[in-house]
């Protein structure tokens, strides 16, 4: 059987996390073929010219130089599927041509709409949404009582800060894990989990309604901190319409 031609892919993003996350997605589609990761764009155009890539999976807040303006100044660009935690750039990103606009947290599910977008080599094949598995949700092992413990980020309520330790609320625990909040909050940041408090961290899609000193996520209210209100409503208002 003729082997089927595959498109080679490139992932230019700073966060670990979502950088595995995306390997993770790729690894999973027939006609996709991972070349490597850049942490920024710089480095993403040398490798543009060593090698021939045809998809880049683009972060848009790159250190150095942004995600668009990177696209800007390319003369031959990849196909391109933008990632990000905001909204107000899908506008100016599809005036470049983009393939798609990914919010993170990225489901697998609108992962594989993205890509099956693509324009295609001879003879490749789409990979048909239902071919959805668990391991296609984002999780982290934490050390808990001397066991790793899976926890899917999608079943987060929020983060409390214990100090040296964080708690991890979810749907049906609780977890005391080693680290402290700010720890977390980097770990997180790439999923859309906001920092509202020095002590408390809450995913965004999880806030069910919000004032100007608190926010509710699941029945429990939750402080903002004073030195965190303009960000959080920077962020809460790309998500959410008063």
């Amino acid at each position: 059987m003729k082997n089927k031609a595959k498109l080679t892919c490139l992932i230019i993003e700073d966060e670990p996390i979502a950088a595995e996350v995306l390997k993770d997605y790729i690894q999973q589609v027939s006609f996709l073929d991972l070349k490597g990761v850049c942490k920024d764009a710089i480095f993403a155009l040398d490798r543009l010219k060593e090698e021939k890539i045809d998809v880049l999976f683009l972060d848009i807040h790159l250190p150095k130089l942004k995600g668009l303006d990177f696209l800007k100044i390319l003369k031959d660009k990849p196909q391109t599927i933008l990632t990000t935690a905001y909204h107000q750039y899908a506008l100016d990103a599809f005036e470049e041509e983009v393939v798609d606009y990914l919010m993170k947290p990225i489901e697998f599910s609108r992962f594989l709409k993205a890509v099956n977008k693509l324009n295609h080599k001879e003879s490749q094949e789409v990979v048909p949404i239902s071919a959805i598995s668990e391991n296609s949700r984002p999780f982290r092992f934490f050390n808990v009582n001397k066991k790793m413990v899976k926890v899917y980020f999608d079943e987060i309520q929020y983060i409390e800060s214990l100090k040296d330790y964080s708690r991890i609320v979810t749907t049906d625990s609780s977890l005391t894990v080693r680290g402290q909040i700010g720890e977390m909050e980097e770990s997180f940041k790439a999923f859309s989990f906001l920092r509202i408090h020095r002590s408390f961290i809450v995913p965004i899609e999880k806030i069910k309604a919000y004032s100007a000193s608190e926010v509710e996520v699941e029945g429990k209210v939750l402080p903002i901190g004073r030195s965190y209100k303009q960000l959080v409503s920077e962020r809460i208002r790309t998500f959410f319409v008063e």
